[in-house]
């Protein structure tokens, strides 16, 4: 079991909606195929992986919520359930201790409404799109609300690496997950951004 150690403060606070990060692998996998802590990811052993769940997090209009008392420890088996949609285990455990316990009570549940709101979700080609010439954040925001008609534009973040790679999708939720538009601290690049895609090459 990986050991989660706080990396700030415990601030729990009313929850008024919520965020679902989707990484780009073949970005955060493009300096660690050699690195034995993100083997099951990056090695290339499990096949390739595009969007993977970075995880669920709570957000409030006081800071967001984290690293809230757990009623319950995560178990090994709540793990491996999750390693399809978070291929790490230190990831998925995290993922629990400093998000999910600010939601619910049991580890399953969060995992749960992480699959949930990942299987009514279809991700765009971004490989294709990738090849496109004057790739923008707002292209790439715009092919997943293509992809998805219930998703305006303005629910759809875009990180990017400082250099102008796509790091992360980051997709803004309601109190009662529905899609909303993003906070400005979510919305990442502008849609004029210059943007590019790493493929894994």
């Amino acid at each position: 079991m990986p050991r989660i150690t706080p990396d700030g403060p415990r601030r729990k606070s009313a929850i008024t909606g919520y965020t679902l990060a989707l990484s780009w692998s073949p970005e955060f996998c493009r300096t660690r195929t050699d690195d034995p802590a993100h083997a099951v990811q990056c090695s290339g052993e499990n096949g390739s992986f595009g969007l993977v769940v970075h995880g669920l997090w709570p957000e409030s209009a006081q800071g967001w919520p984290q690293w809230c008392e757990a009623r319950r420890a995560i178990t090994p088996a709540e793990i491996r359930s999750a390693m399809c949609l978070m291929p790490d285990e230190r990831l998925v455990a995290r993922a629990w201790a400093k998000h999910g316990s600010c939601m619910v009570g049991r580890p399953a549940a969060y995992l749960e409404i992480i699959g949930i709101l990942r299987s009514g979700l279809r991700l765009p080609e971004y490989d294709r799109i990738s090849r496109e010439e004057g790739l923008t954040a707002g292209r790439i925001r715009a092919a997943f609300a293509d992809a998805n008609p219930d998703w305006p534009e303005s629910a759809v973040g875009v990180e990017l690496t400082p250099r102008g790679w796509l790091e992360e999708i980051r997709l803004c939720y309601s109190k009662r997950f529905r899609p909303a538009p993003c906070p400005a601290a979510r919305r990442g690049a502008k849609d004029s951004a210059a943007a590019k895609i790493w493929r894994g090459l």
